[in-house]
């Protein structure tokens, strides 16, 4: 008979666990490592995903310890590759819930640390205070000074705000009539701070392009990592009461620059569509039944799908003719295919296509949806210098003369942190939306090119699509 700690009990308590928290069954892995293969992080690892899961299966509660599930960087990849269709990383995610239900300390604090701050600012304020959570975590982490110059810099270029914002959900939302060029923004903490020239370009093309933008009354923030990394009911109940509002607007749609916001707003359709228990909740929470009439777009679906190719190569005055671009869409808006709708997970085409409908070039590449690091670029930085130092230097190889990103997360991995890199070249990183800009000659200034780190005109001169 089995004793309350053998190893059968333990299979039976932590494998169900899981599966009553995520609906996977853990038994349905049959070690053929294609998580771990996949995974940018593996190496660092004490135990690699696979390991990770057959430890669940064996009811190696020991797993709980690990630093594999706090390092885990929710890229999706493992999710993806499964031949099984098992969500690893949303197991990584109930790993770590299971963890703190046990009270066993998490393996590296400073994720832990980072998500609590996190979470806190969205319940004290509504939105994450950049600046703020920034430096809470450094002095949380006995590291005052740590990314100074990096926040000094971005200071300087009005990429970081002083003062919070203060925002909650309304509780009566004014009724628009919708038209045809009119579509929801959620812009997201990001574009409202550190990410401040992909907003201003984002409205700047939608303009010339003759699509209004409808920035929601009192959105909050999508939760992002922490959220579902720490409660699933959290995780879906902030994504959904912003499209409440957009929904109670009367807007049939939303868009949204942020692939991180994207990415949280298409799980939580994913899953209060299959999840009756968590809907209700969430609907009670948020003190509305939510009907799903609202249609999630990434601003890259909105510009190419909505707007059309056609009508934005018409638009075009100045063609960014000689420019050779690596577009990088990043793990988020393409992972989990089955979540995110997208046909070509691993080496999707939307952003070329637009390049080319700019005039430039896109070239062919290798890192085009490999992970950056996302949040651990703040809790984890030299390893997310290691992620994306290999992007970096695989769009070089490649013949690009630039990066063009579509997320905040993103860009200031790959922008602002690249000077902490120590790479012997710099590669500019533009948002796409201003790589539009030029092409719709709008000129430097609404291009916000004075807002990048890494100085994009030089090389923008050199190619002749900036005046000397």
């Amino acid at each position: 008979m089995a004793t309350a700690t053998s190893p059968t009990t333990e299979v039976q308590s932590l494998a169900a666990t899981i599966e009553q928290a995520t609906g996977q069954n853990v038994y349905l892995c049959y070690q053929c490592v294609k998580c771990s293969s996949g995974c940018p992080l593996a190496e660092h690892m004490d135990l690699m995903p696979n390991q990770v899961m057959r430890a669940v299966q064996l009811g190696d509660a020991g797993v709980l310890e690990s630093k594999t599930i706090w390092l885990c960087a929710s890229c999706q990849t493992c999710t993806t590759r499964c031949p099984q269709g098992l969500d690893i990383a949303g197991i990584m995610d109930a790993l770590r819930i299971e963890a703190r239900r046990r009270g066993i300390p998490p393996a590296i604090p400073e994720v832990e640390t980072f998500s609590r701050l996190f979470l806190q600012d969205i319940r004290l304020m509504g939105r994450v205070y950049e600046a703020g959570l920034m430096a809470a975590l450094n002095l949380a982490t006995k590291q005052p000074l740590k990314d100074m110059a990096m926040g000094l810099e971005m200071l300087k270029r009005g990429k970081l705000k002083l003062l919070p914002a203060f925002v909650r959900p309304p509780r009566r939302v004014k009724p628009i009539t919708p038209a045809d060029n009119q579509i929801a923004y959620f812009p997201g903490c990001s574009l409202h701070s550190t990410a401040a020239e992909y907003d201003q370009t984002t409205r700047a093309v939608a303009k010339a392009l003759g699509l209004k933008l409808v920035e929601p009354p009192g959105w909050t923030c999508c939760g992002s990592t922490p959220a579902h990394g720490t409660d699933p009911i959290l995780a879906t109940r902030l994504p959904i009461q912003n499209l409440a509002i957009v929904e109670r607007m009367g807007l049939p749609a939303v868009t949204a620059p942020c692939s991180a916001c994207y990415s949280r707003f298409r799980t939580a359709l994913y899953v209060v569509e299959r999840e009756p228990e968590i809907a209700q909740e969430v609907n009670r929470q948020i003190g509305y039944t939510y009907q799903d009439r609202v249609r999630v777009e990434h601003l890259l679906d909105t510009l190419v799908d909505r707007v059309g190719l056609e009508a934005i190569e018409k638009r075009v005055e100045k063609p960014l003719w000689g420019l050779k671009v690596a577009c990088y869409y990043g793990c988020l808006i393409v992972r989990p295919p089955q979540v995110m709708g997208r046909a070509h997970p691993e080496y999707p085409m939307k952003m070329d296509h637009l390049v080319q409908a700019l005039g430039a070039e896109p070239v062919d590449w290798s890192y085009k949806t490999d992970c950056c690091g996302g949040a651990l670029g703040i809790t984890q930085t030299a390893l997310a210098h290691e992620l994306t130092a290999r992007i970096l230097q695989n769009a070089r190889d490649c013949g690009a003369d630039l990066i063009v990103a579509i997320c905040p997360l993103c860009h200031v991995n790959l922008d602002a942190r690249q000077a902490q890199i120590g790479l012997d070249f710099s590669m500019p990183v533009l948002y796409f939306t201003q790589l539009m800009a030029l092409a719709f000659g709008l000129g430097e200034k609404r291009a916000a090119l004075d807002k990048n780190l890494v100085d994009p005109r030089p090389v923008l001169v050199y190619k002749g699509i900036l005046a000397a």
